[in-house]
């Protein structure tokens, strides 16, 4: 979390914790201190009841860390695609392009942070996809959708994911199959994307999708 004197970005979780660490900082700021640790009780003293401490290190104009980021392509800029790169843009985690055929169909004022990118053949841009990137297809045209599944197939992925039915799905599996690619690999595919007890709103399905992001590369203990 970066504090200055009128502003600050980023957060350490909120609360009472983020509220005093804030006031730590700005005082730092006034006094001149460069650096300082502080290791704080969660508890009474902080009007709290979860227990356990913390250790804050505090440290004047300290560089930017570069963290490791996931890209996540967003193959489609309607509803869904919008609702998508919205909720998951401010994971700490992501970086987030979002892609169509026409800047026309791009928002005019994309969420803050994420790349929009225009492709007037997407399955052709697919290819130049990072290796790592996680993929959604949300276009809306099934033809393409069928097409983009068939190219990252063929090409290094973080995974994809599909919007669709079970009926969708059916029929594009056996597609694929006929396209060459094995069952195993069609299976590699998931459809749909997002949590269908949620519903099928875009900020439902977006939900979903960020829920399944921060499921997946959570460690479990």
């Amino acid at each position: 979390m970066r504090i200055y004197a009128d502003h600050q970005s980023g957060t350490i979780g909120g609360g009472a914790l983020e509220w005093e660490a804030t006031r730590i900082a700005r005082d730092m700021l006034a006094q001149g201190t460069a650096a300082a640790h502080r290791t704080m009780p969660l508890g009474p003293d902080l009007g709290q009841c979860c227990g356990g401490a913390v250790t804050l290190a505090f440290e004047r104009d300290a560089a930017d860390e570069v963290a490791d980021t996931t890209p996540v392509w967003i193959w489609g800029a309607g509803h869904v695609g919008r609702a998508i790169a919205a909720v998951v843009q401010p994971l700490p985690d992501r970086d987030v392009t979002l892609i169509d055929t026409t800047a026309a169909r791009l928002p005019d004022t994309p969420p803050d942070g994420v790349t929009p990118l225009v492709a007037a053949d997407m399955v052709k841009a697919a290819r130049f996809a990072p290796a790592d990137a996680h993929h959604l297809i949300v276009t809306y045209s099934h033809d393409i959708d069928l097409q983009l599944c068939n190219q990252l197939l063929q090409q290094p992925t973080g995974g994809i994911g599909l919007i669709g039915s079970a009926t969708k799905w059916a029929r594009f599996h056996k597609r694929l199959g006929d396209m060459g690619h094995a069952g195993d690999e069609i299976s590699t595919i998931t459809c749909p994307i997002g949590n269908p007890n949620l519903g099928k709103h875009p900020a439902a399905i977006a939900i979903g999708v960020a829920a399944a992001m921060i499921t997946a590369t959570t460690p479990r203990g």
